[in-house]
């Protein structure tokens, strides 16, 4: 029996980089060895265990041969006659495709160390085009390794618009498309991530509600760079560079959706695109069983950002109506979420990323300003009921007021963002 070291931890390490958890292949073995040793079974398609100590996961060697369409149409052999190299053979990237033994010496039979120098994202061996799944993953690197200047081999990036054309990617599961997006979300360029899949026509399959929103012009008075789905990337990057969480990320790729659904008689004019893309996030996320706080920052974010945009207009009335839409006293870190969001948006504009956008400075004192409004002093002096609610919303809106009239003596309100 013989362990070996692979995949992303050798990988991390040849790099430079942290290595956060180690996976092991074991040669010679069958399952009972390693029971009889004390590993843990958790392999439900194929014999992988955990380490009685450090809980490590350690696979024994296989090979898979495709007998369905999808991710799920593989016969898996494991037995101790497969060898390391036909292990490594089965894996998506030649970087993924290396091991070090105990010694520590490399064995790399698929130059996965050569494509690392040369900064190349290539597949080992044809089988990559059995699992669509892989195009996600290739995307999700794209993503990750972008600012060390990897790219994607000119011959994986045709095999996987070949896995497209076959309709291969229309067998991807929704827990694997959005297991794989969002961890591509909180890579250091998600961008890549979309880039990427449009390049080998994933995106039109798997997001087509965002691959529509290229081509789709909006006004140049506002989006120099025109093209909504120009505007939608320069917003994810400048989410990135506002060090937005994963959820708000996500809020920013989706805010705009509604603008790949604006008859084309309309354009370059979006009315109404809020409503529509805050309905188009719902279906979304629906179809690809998106987690609830994903979903419900994501098409606030839709519906309402617009409204962010244009507060330094708004009536106190409006902004307590915005506030009150989203939910924003019973849940101010979603709101935090929403304005960075926003922000975020604004910045994504083509030679404007670092013009000034005062509104979110205002959407806050405005939030504190009617967070400051209790309903216990009501309560004391007797009211309830309708009576209640409407002494609440009175006073919330001078305070509102007020904080407009602070605001605006002290800050210069810039060009509307429309």
């Amino acid at each position: 029996m013989e362990l070996y070291l692979v995949g992303g931890a050798v990988r991390d390490d040849l790099l430079g980089w942290p290595v956060t958890e180690r996976d092991w292949v074991v040669v010679g073995a069958t399952p009972d060895d390693l029971l009889t040793r004390g590993f843990r079974p958790v392999g439900k398609d194929f014999p992988v265990f955990l380490h009685p100590e450090t809980h490590e996961e350690y696979a024994l060697a296989r090979t898979e041969r495709k007998t369905a369409p999808g991710y799920h149409g593989f016969s898996v052999y494991a037995a101790p006659d497969v060898t390391l190299e036909e292990d490594l053979q089965r894996r998506d990237l030649t970087i993924n495709a290396m091991a070090r033994d105990r010694g520590g010496r490399l064995i790399d039979p698929y130059h996965g160390a050569r494509d690392l120098e040369a900064r190349w994202l290539r597949h080992v061996s044809p089988a990559f085009a059995e699992d669509p799944v892989r195009i996600l993953r290739v995307a999700r690197f794209s993503a990750r390794y972008a600012p060390l200047g990897f790219r994607v081999a000119p011959e994986t990036l045709d095999l996987m618009r070949t896995m497209v054309a076959s309709g291969e990617v229309d067998h991807l599961v929704a827990e694997r498309v959005w297991a794989e997006t969002v961890r591509a979300l909180g890579e250091p360029q998600p961008t890549l991530f979309i880039e990427t899949l449009r390049e080998c026509g994933a995106l039109a399959q798997i997001f087509p509600e965002l691959d529509r929103l290229f081509g789709v012009p909006q006004p140049a008075a506002h989006h120099p760079e025109i093209d909504t789905g120009q505007h939608t990337l320069l917003a994810l990057a400048q989410a990135v560079r506002l060090n937005a969480d994963v959820v708000t990320r996500f809020a920013v790729l989706v805010h705009d959706l509604g603008k790949g659904t604006t008859p084309t008689e309309e354009w370059p004019r979006h009315l109404g695109h809020e409503e529509r893309g805050a309905d188009q996030v719902r279906a979304l996320c629906q179809r690809l069983r998106v987690p609830n706080m994903y979903r419900e920052l994501g098409a606030l974010t839709a519906r309402y950002h617009t409204h962010c945009h244009r507060a330094l207009e708004l009536r106190p009335k409006t902004l307590l109506n915005v506030l009150q839409g989203l939910d924003a006293l019973r849940k101010p870190q979603r709101f935090e979420q929403f304005l960075i969001a926003c922000e975020a948006d604004a910045r994504g504009r083509l030679g404007l990323e670092d013009r000034d956008y005062s509104q979110v400075m205002l959407m806050r004192q405005v939030y504190a300003a009617a967070a400051s409004v209790q309903a216990r002093p009501l309560v004391e002096q007797g009211l309830t009921g309708l009576a209640l609610a409407e002494a609440l919303r009175q006073q919330r809106l001078a305070a509102i007021a007020e904080a407009r009239r602070s605001f605006n003596r002290v800050v210069t309100p810039p060009a509307e963002y429309q």
